[in-house]
């Protein structure tokens, strides 16, 4: 039997891994609701209602869920949602360990971002240490596969010219982000910043993750 390759890249997931979830919450949650509601002249919890209600119809398998440009079309609003997503970028928050754990680890090995956001959203999430990453990977708008499919994560090797068991993967969505690249044979980690789960594989927070690869 081979022994297996030595971890070569490591890839991140963005929200709730690299950064906190606020800013994505905010846009998704509140400013478009509100936005819909001032157009349809109604009140905010009904503009709420109703946008939760279409965002529910697709669901986060379906590639339309990450895309602004989609939901901006589908409730028609006329204002710019580049605009609305730099009028917030304020709002991004790392979390602490993060660029720490960053400069650990460039030196070892080759840093990217596998997130289904949009590059848009991708690229303000990583506006304070895209320097550290080789290559941003939105899988909505670079590849147009979910990472709910192991074939995503065939197509980042591809193009880094690796094998599956030379990537790394931290992220913390149990099936896109651990159990689907694992199929794979991807060497990912699950991020479970509550600390209520306990394995091999779990990561309380990065610098547990520095740990685990001896850095």
């Amino acid at each position: 039997m081979n022994s297996p390759e030595p971890v070569k890249v490591v890839s991140f997931d963005i929200d709730g891994t690299l950064a906190d979830e606020r800013f994505s919450r905010l846009v998704w949650e509140e400013v478009i609701p509100r936005i819909y509601a001032r157009k349809e002249n109604i009140d905010a919890e009904s503009g709420k209602r109703h946008v939760y209600k279409e965002y529910s119809k697709i669901g986060e398998e379906r590639l339309e869920w990450y895309d602004i440009q989609y939901w901006f079309q589908h409730f028609g609003l006329n204002q710019d949602w580049r605009e609305l997503l730099e009028s917030y970028k304020h709002e991004v928050h790392l979390y602490p360990e993060v660029p720490s754990v960053l400069r650990k680890l460039e030196p070892h090995y080759v840093l990217i971002v596998v997130t289904n956001a949009a590059r848009e959203f991708a690229k303000i999430l990583t506006k304070d240490i895209e320097n550290y990453f080789s290559h941003i990977f939105s899988t909505t708008s670079d590849f147009k596969v979910l990472k709910s499919s192991p074939r995503l994560y065939e197509l980042v090797c591809e193009r880094l010219g690796v094998t599956p068991d030379e990537l790394a993967h931290v992220g913390d969505n149990r099936k896109f982000d651990y159990l689907v690249p694992r199929t794979l044979g991807v060497k990912s980690y699950l991020l479970d910043r509550t600390r209520s789960l306990s394995s091999e594989f779990i990561l309380k927070d990065l610098q547990d993750f520095c740990s685990r690869m001896g850095v």
